[in-house]
């Protein structure tokens, strides 16, 4: 049953998909912007629930492809569970396979700058409406204006795990006389500035909205927190990301739902679970791109080692399974990504009810985010407590387990590792788990990805890509050359020079 939000969101969405060009291209005729639209409160809502809807959709009149797809293929092909579909494009094979070039069309990031772009405008316009519309209250502006930075900064911190250095740009682009000629910023101070807008959105956001969709479907304080956890793990601040994690869990406001045949339905096809944090909202109306890319023209299969090596598999009781895995994950045999296109364990949803949504954050992330920062910070008995909490949530089987020593930090952190890619697998996180884990204390753990490599890499192919792997700078995409040719401030990542 859909709520008077979705619809509203819905037919909001569906304008704005026509008409966002108008007054958010990323090159407007000057002008425009101020004169045309930013007036009333409603306005500013409009724009922000435009940030959104560029989330979900193609841009207009572009062959690009959608966030949820660019996040999929930045997460799981240079890892180790997804394997080429009938349908998988050149570009992506030479991604899966850590042949990539410039020339890859696949590392475009104008997706990720336009949204961004929609997010600084947002920011830079929408407090000059409090002059125009009395109506507008400053609490009113400022929950706005915290969607607009929480947005901004996870799309950094994607750019940032997935190029390393990328420009850093604050300001809107509101005029062909605009500089477009911007350098990198350094990792480092992206994710800086990722923390700061965070910071800065937790003071301006809302608990909850007035409807689970939008609260699930909208940045709040959860999903703020969430994010501030995450980009807290990548910094090595793992006293933060602890205090991070805290809130959201402390906030009782999610809870994981005990195995049953309902909990695929209930998590993946339905989605705004308790366990759901923070989900882009594709609806009946707004069809997400998975049935295609999954199903009709699989693009994308999971690796055979999959089920037996993540999941693990009962010899002896065949109907012994961890509830992620088969017909929730993939489907055995054909190996089909089954996570975004069944509507339980026995069915699949029809094209007309494509409708299961991008999962950004789920609860289980933060709880195994927090596991990760007490690891590090030598609590290793909590770490384990919550480890074992989710697997028995999932019915995760014997197989899979793991007797770890209490102060064994690097064991429990694979074993963390290894709950992630069960938890979460094809959700776009497979691949930035891994860097990270292999990235502390200064490349401590390259040995994580090392075999990650091999165990993906084709027989003929696992020299070559071993040694590119040895090279820290392999592991982020390369600037499109393109992006080169309209930038000249762009300096290539020096592996692909």
């Amino acid at each position: 049953m859909r709520t008077k939000l979705t619809y509203t969101l819905t037919i909001i969405i569906a304008t704005l998909n026509l008409s966002c060009d108008s007054y958010l291209d990323l090159k407007p005729e000057d002008g425009t912007i101020r004169e045309e639209f930013w007036k009333t409160k409603e306005d500013v809502q409009a724009a922000v629930i435009g940030i959104y809807s560029a989330m979900l959709n193609t841009p207009p009149s572009e062959s690009d492809l959608t966030l949820a797809e660019y996040t999929f293929m930045y997460g799981e092909l240079r890892a180790d569970m997804v394997s080429p579909g009938a349908f998988m494009s050149d570009d992506q094979i030479d991604m899966l396979t850590s042949n990539i070039l410039p020339s890859n069309t696949l590392t475009t990031w104008s997706q990720y700058y336009r949204i961004i772009n929609y997010c600084n405008t947002v920011i830079d316009l929408a407090p000059s409406v409090l002059q125009n519309d009395p109506t507008l209250t400053q609490v009113k502006l400022n929950n706005f204006l915290s969607e607009a930075l929480a947005i901004r900064a996870y799309l950094y911190f994607t750019l940032a795990r997935s190029f390393k250095d990328v420009p850093l740009k604050l300001e809107a682009t509101l005029s062909d006389q605009d500089n477009f000629q911007l350098p990198v910023s350094s990792q480092a101070d992206v994710f800086k500035q990722v923390v700061a807008d965070l910071t800065k959105a937790e003071g301006f956001a809302v608990e909850t909205y007035n409807n689970i969709p939008e609260t699930k479907g909208r940045i709040t304080k959860n999903a703020i927190n969430a994010m501030l956890a995450d980009v807290y793990l990548w910094q090595e601040n793992y006293e933060d990301a602890l205090i991070a994690a805290n809130k959201v869990i402390n906030s009782g406001s999610f809870a994981l739902i005990n195995a049953s045949p309902q909990w695929f339905n209930t998590v993946f096809a339905r989605g705004n679970s308790t366990e759901s944090i923070f989900e882009l909202q594709y609806t009946t109306q707004n069809l997400n791109p998975f049935y295609s890319i999954f199903l009709q023209r699989p693009q994308y299969l999971a690796s055979p080692l999959v089920l037996e090596g993540v999941f693990g598999v009962d010899f002896e009781d065949p109907l012994n399974k961890d509830i992620r895995g088969e017909r929730t994950s993939l489907v055995p045999g054909t190996n089909e990504i089954y996570k975004f296109t069944g509507l339980n364990t026995e069915q699949r949803k029809a094209l007309s009810e494509s409708d299961t949504h991008w999962f950004i954050y789920r609860y289980a992330d933060v709880l195994l985010m927090k596991a990760e920062a007490l690891n590090e910070l030598g609590q290793g008995e909590e770490a384990l407590n919550i480890i074992e909490n989710i697997r028995l949530k999932r019915a995760a089987i014997d197989e899979t387990a793991q007797q770890i020593a209490l102060d064994d930090k690097a064991g429990i952190r694979l074993y963390i590792l290894a709950e992630r890619s069960r938890e979460f697998a094809f959700e776009g996180k497979r691949w930035f788990d891994v860097l990270r884990n292999a990235r502390k204390e200064n490349y401590s753990y390259l040995n994580i990805l090392l075999a990650v490599a091999l165990k993906s890499a084709p027989a003929n192919q696992q020299q070559s890509i071993i040694a590119k792997m040895k090279d820290s700078n392999s592991h982020y995409l390369p600037i499109n050359e393109n992006e080169l040719f309209t930038n000249k401030a762009l300096v290539q990542n020096p592996f692909y020079k």
